[in-house]
């Protein structure tokens, strides 16, 4: 598979864009904090040690514009070294989050809850997935993308449903007053561009989530975004609510980057609200291809409603969070035996993309074969002190 040009894993507008992200320093064997103005990156670690600690400054904007640091050249040259896939490089892209919880949000979008219910109606068995579908679009018999959240008209259509004994826990927080708020992973254990990302080897069914992650500082502020692969295993989750944890939270199942572009005059969260992000999932050996997108005036919760309803008054984030808005992507494409879904197959390329915030790529491996994730807040605090960076 040929890899794209690499400006296109960057912003459009490039030489507008003002992004924050991570990167290993081999010569100091640890991360450190980058800028990039104009294209160019800069390592301001020693003005802001984490990500989480920049995020946090009033004027992050303008900080961000004039921190000065030393350079480690073009953005696109890091981009091209993690297309490579070396790891004996002098600077290595890493997820541009660091201490910050990672929280994702569910259903938020009315054309993707569908494949929901058939989860958890199909048990997680994908054979059963081609039947439940059209038994259930006859069932709904409503658009429910013009549905509102929490709305008398949501809560109307829920009695029918509960009458009819069709109701379901994803309809109760597809349409219902409250959002699903889950921890995706754990701080510091998100991969980044070019990094593989993991599927739990117990699953046989499972795809890529594209979605804009939001990064959230300590005061509940969205000041930027990035986007995400939420890796999702729909034979497991569908088994049962409870084993979320299991599906979701697994080595290298959580993809984020290139960069956080900060919100500034032309980056906003109207910008975010407009999304059109594209999906490109490409087969190492069997030659698939399947396109895909996710539309953001789609979703059903405005992005705003999702931070407040993951932090105010009943749960606070001294480190702030990423958090991932959903999708409205959820594959059906056969794979294989006709009915069978789509599911991945090892070694395959997922590339999600934005024009105003660029493209991430990862391949998928088994999670107990890629990386460990042996590097977490204990061991950066520590290299931090040794490089002498937290006075």
């Amino acid at each position: 598979m040929k890899h794209a040009p690499v400006l296109s894993h960057l912003p459009a507008d490039l030489p507008d864009a003002l992004l924050v992200g991570r990167v290993w320093r081999s010569d100091v064997n640890g991360p450190s904090v980058v800028v990039v103005r104009k294209g160019e990156v800069f390592d301001i670690t020693a003005h802001a040690p984490t990500v989480s600690d920049l995020l946090d400054r009033d004027d992050v904007v303008a900080f961000a514009h004039s921190a000065q640091g030393e350079s480690l050249g073009r953005a696109e040259a890091l981009v091209e070294a993690a297309l490579v896939g070396t790891d004996n490089v002098p600077v290595r892209l890493l997820a541009p989050c660091d201490v910050q919880a990672i929280k994702a949000c569910g259903v938020t979008f009315a054309v993707s809850l569908l494949e929901r219910v058939i989860e958890e109606q199909a048990g997680g068995n994908p054979a059963k997935a081609d039947e439940l579908r059209a038994s259930l679009l006859k069932d709904i018999g409503a658009d429910l993308s013009a549905i509102k959240p929490g709305s008398p008209e949501a809560e109307k259509l829920k009695q029918e449903f509960i009458a009819r004994g069709a109701w379901s826990q994803y309809m109760e927080v597809g349409i219902g007053p409250y959002a699903e708020v889950f921890s995706k992973s754990q701080p510091m254990s998100a991969v980044g561009f070019g990094a593989d990302v993991g599927l739990h080897p117990e699953s046989k069914w499972n795809n890529p989530e594209p979605e804009i992650v939001l990064a959230v500082n300590s005061r509940a502020e969205v000041v930027g975004a990035t986007l995400g692969n939420d890796v999702n295993l729909r034979d497991i989750e569908g088994r049962s609510a409870l084993l979320l944890g299991k599906a979701k939270d697994n080595n290298a199942s959580c993809g984020v980057g290139p960069f956080i572009r900060l919100f500034d005059e032309r980056f906003t969260i109207d910008t975010v609200r407009n999304a059109e992000l594209r999906l490109v999932i490409e087969g190492a050996e069997d030659g698939f291809r399947l396109d895909g997108e996710s539309r953001m005036r789609q979703i059903s919760r405005d992005p705003l409603d999702l931070v407040a309803q993951t932090s105010g008054a009943h749960h606070q984030y001294p480190d702030g969070f990423m958090l991932f808005l959903g999708t409205m992507f959820s594959p059906i494409k056969d794979r294989g035996a006709p009915g069978a879904g789509f599911t991945h197959k090892l070694g395959d390329r997922v590339s999600i993309s934005s024009p105003s915030l660029g493209m991430l790529v990862n391949h998928v491996y088994l999670s107990d074969a890629v990386t460990p994730w042996t590097f977490g807040v204990r061991a950066l605090y520590r290299n931090l002190a040794q490089r002498g960076l937290l006075n």
